[in-house]
């Protein structure tokens, strides 16, 4: 018992003398401009007097008063500053609680336009998974984040979305999804300032920790915010294309020691515009054209949609971080009319008869998700938890009213209809990831993920009497659907790199239970499947200026929910989009290897095998006069080719991005009646032009040319087409102010033609959209415009399937 005492009464010592040599101090402060004006909002670091490191940083409060508390004792440096002030310092030595005397900012005497501001070159660098752009402290920053894509290597920003050699990848911010859908996401980037990118990831082989279903995996990384302060931004834009369309928004983000908000608002009011020149041939037994159906189709849709978005970090303490997050979009208007005129006649193109159809939709969405997550630093390693909820609204009214006329061009009769469509989506979705270190080359990766959708869909059509106009319901186009899909995941990845190797070997499980029920036609559909999913890249680095790499991956493609959907949407009697709830999951195997010259010259050859891939296709049925369109399993789907890449300075002022990619796409399919199979070899080129001009970087160019010559799509053949886009910016009103130009469709190449010829199917389609336009835009900064950032927003790969489509 003494012996305990003792032990006791030594660490009771031990402890004490701790807490007396590591008292901490505060230190406090006012900040008043030279009217003796409170300044808000200043910045205020506490600096070692060694080195200049940064201790710990805070903000002036609505008085001008700040205060550091928790600092041991020591020499140290204030810095104290804000925009248009002069920067102020003082050495302060800390043995006992300090409050400091006022501290006096003078306005800074030197503008912007008298000050030649350095920037850094923007850097380019091939890894075996990914493509890296750094943009960090370049004169890119100084724009909006969408701005900062357009400039990036290999990425094609297009009024409609973002792709990356045909392809939409999946993008994130700060490693965290985003929860939007295309057009949605290009909303929130063009409202988000791009002055805290760091770089800008292209990965092109994801590894085992995202999920199997993901593509290539945008990922814009944020510099590391250790400023604290508040900045904010409005913005407009007007487009002018075949009509006018409005944006405007704002973006605030503040942060101190304890928290950080992210919050982006958005309004958009536009009518976009879309024709159609279609030709289905009806063919008779023989397989000889019978009727030749020619319709001129003219789409337009107006809508009007809210976009919040915002994060909220509370940081615990060093060690813990809690986060909220939501992104939330509201439709309140929505109208979606199409006018289609239809000529029919026979092979000789004798006249035969006509109808015209008018179809009005009048569409409610709305579409909530919200994010919960929480980070635990370990002191090596880290543990982070993520929860997810969705809750997707969707009510459709449609109207369709067609008028038909003989052969001598009078009128005959008419038709009329209406449906009432709904859906009602939940997504719950929950996931722990784990990351050690194992040394300072190496390390590991693992987790778990759970998520559950379910979705409640109704139809109901109106056959309308057009004389009396009563309605009657038509039951054989009625139904109701019902979707419930559980996956359960795990993962583990290892990666290593060293200054010869690289090295990342990844594999996931994915268990999927689906379950779908037709209420109507009593139709069950099951899927119950496990697979596994692995992943691996390698590099070996030659020498600094030659390397080569290797990468596989396997991955799923699961339908999206409105494709699985049975319903029948009439777009007129004779053209219908259907949904195929038989459908299954797409399996793809990639396969790489490549050489990087000189650091900027690459050469690949790839391997692509897709397993049922999911293509919609139009289906003429030639005993009813009626195209179908709708999704289906295709047996077999092989891509290979041969891609060459090149970024340059071709002047100090002037880079350089080339791409051009030599493909060859097979597929072929049975259809039961008869065995389809095509094949296409095509080529993909992309030219990309960034500029500088003047002596501060103030204005930028960038010019993109993408020629996607005639290739194979489900089936389909099509034709050539060339985008070109040319945007301008200009930093104004000391660098607070952007003001842009974009056009569009330079040459008036983009629109493209569809054909389908095989088996008893040939059809042509012609589609011109809306993307020929001018945009003006202006965006002006306020607050401390220094600051860095936590721009950052969550999202589920489940969400992105849900989009309607129309």
């Amino acid at each position: 018992m003494k012996l305990i005492n003792k032990f006791v009464f030594t660490i009771s010592c031990i402890l004490l003398s701790v807490s007396v040599f590591a008292q901490q101090f505060s230190i406090m402060g006012k900040i008043i401009d030279e009217s003796s004006h409170s300044i808000a909002y200043a910045n205020i670091l506490l600096l070692k007097t060694q080195d200049s490191t940064i201790v710990t940083g805070t903000i002036s409060d609505d008085f001008g008063k700040f205060i550091f508390n928790e600092i041991d004792s020591g020499n140290y440096i204030i810095k104290v500053s804000f925009i248009g002030f002069e920067d102020f310092f003082q050495k302060v030595s800390v043995q006992d609680n300090t409050e400091l005397k006022t501290i006096l900012l003078k306005e800074s005497t030197e503008t912007l336009s008298e000050v030649e501001i350095i920037y850094k070159k923007p850097t380019f660098k091939r890894e075996a998974d990914r493509l890296i752009f750094n943009v960090e402290k370049t004169a890119l920053i100084e724009g909006t984040m969408l701005q900062v894509l357009k400039s990036t290597p290999g990425v094609l920003v297009l009024d409609s979305g973002i792709s990356i050699k045909g392809s939409e990848p999946t993008v994130y911010i700060n490693n965290r999804k985003v929860q939007l859908n295309s057009d949605e996401l290009v909303q929130l980037l063009e409202s988000s300032s791009a002055n805290n990118i760091k770089s800008v990831e292209v990965i092109t082989n994801p590894s085992a920790k995202y999920d199997a279903d993901t593509g290539v995996v945008l990922n814009i990384v944020m510099s590391k915010n250790l400023i604290t302060g508040y900045r904010g931004s409005i913005f407009t834009n007007y487009t002018q294309g075949v009509f006018p369309r409005y944006k405007i928004g704002t973006g605030h983000f503040f942060k101190n020691s304890k928290i950080s908000l992210n919050l982006n608002y958005n309004y958009t009011n536009s009518k976009i515009n879309r024709d159609g020149d279609d030709a289905v041939n009806y063919l008779d037994s023989n397989n000889t054209i019978d009727e030749i159906w020619r319709s001129k189709t003219n789409r337009n849709t107006w809508f009007e949609t809210h976009n919040l978005n915002f994060n909220f970090d509370y940081f615990i303490d060093e060690n813990n971080t809690l986060s909220v997050s939501s992104s939330m979009l509201f439709l309140p208007y929505f109208k979606y009319r199409v006018f289609n005129n239809t000529v029919i006649t026979d092979d000789n193109s004798l006249f035969l008869f006509r109808f015209d159809s008018n179809n009005l939709s009048r569409d409610n969405k709305q579409n909530l998700g919200f994010d919960l997550d929480y980070t635990h630093q370990f002191k090596k390693g880290q543990l982070s938890f993520n929860t997810h909820f969705t809750t997707y609204d969707y009510e459709r009214v449609q109207n369709v009213f067609s008028d038909f006329f003989d052969q001598s061009n009078a009128f005959e009769s008419s038709s009329a209809f209406n449906t009432n469509s709904n859906q009602d989506t939940k997504i719950f979705t929950s996931k722990i990831d784990y990351s050690l270190p194992i040394n300072k080359t190496s390390n590991f990766e693992a987790g778990v993920k759970y998520s559950n959708i379910k979705t409640e869909s109704d139809i109901t059509q109106f056959d309308i009497d057009v004389n009396t106009g009563n309605e009657q319901i038509d039951l054989q186009n009625s139904d109701a659907f019902d979707y419930d899909e559980k996956v359960f995941a795990g993962y583990s990845n290892y990666s290593l790199d060293t200054d010869k190797w690289s090295l990342s070997l990844g594999l996931r499980v994915e268990q999927t239970d689906i379950k779908g029920v037709s209420i109507s036609n009593n139709e069950t559909n099951i899927q119950d499947y496990f697979e596994w999913f692995p992943s691996a890249s390698l590099q070996y680095n030659i020498s600094e200026q030659f390397n080569i790499y290797t990468n596989y991956r396997r991955s799923i493609n699961r339908p999206a929910y409105t494709d699985l959907n049975p319903f029948q949407f009439f777009l007129n009697e004779s053209i219908v989009v259907v949904g195929n709830p038989s459908l299954t999951p797409v399996f793809k195997d990639h396969y790489v290897i490549g050489v990087t010259l000189s650091k900027n010259f690459t050469v690949e050859a790839y391997y692509q095998n897709y397993d049922g891939n999911i293509s919609e296709l139009p289906i003429q049925n030639n005993e009813t006069n009626i195209i179908f369109f709708t999704p289906v399993n295709l047996d077999k789907k092989i891509e290979f080719g041969f891609d060459f890449s090149a970024y340059f300075k071709a002047t100090k002022d002037w880079s350089v991005y080339f791409v051009t990619s030599f493909y060859n796409i097979e597929e072929e399919t049975n259809f039961g009646n008869g065995f389809v199979k095509q094949d296409q070899w095509s080529n993909y080129s992309e030219l990309q032009n960034d500029f500088t001009f003047l002596k501060d970087k103030s204005l930028t160019v960038n010019l993109t040319l993408t020629w996607a010559g005639k290739n194979l799509q489900g089936l389909s053949i099509v034709e050539d087409r060339l985008v070109s886009d040319l945007s301008i910016s200009k930093t104004i009103l000391k660098k607070k102010g952007i003001i842009s130009l974009t056009i569009s469709d330079l040459f008036n190449e983009q629109d493209y033609k569809v054909s389908n010829q095989y088996l008893n199917q040939f059809n042509t389609r012609f589609i011109n959209s809306d993307n020929r336009y001018i945009g003006l835009g202006f965006r002006y900064k306020f607050g401390n415009t220094k600051l860095s950032a936590n721009e950052h927003s969550t999202s589920i790969e489940e969400r992105e399937r849900l989009d309607t489509k129309h």
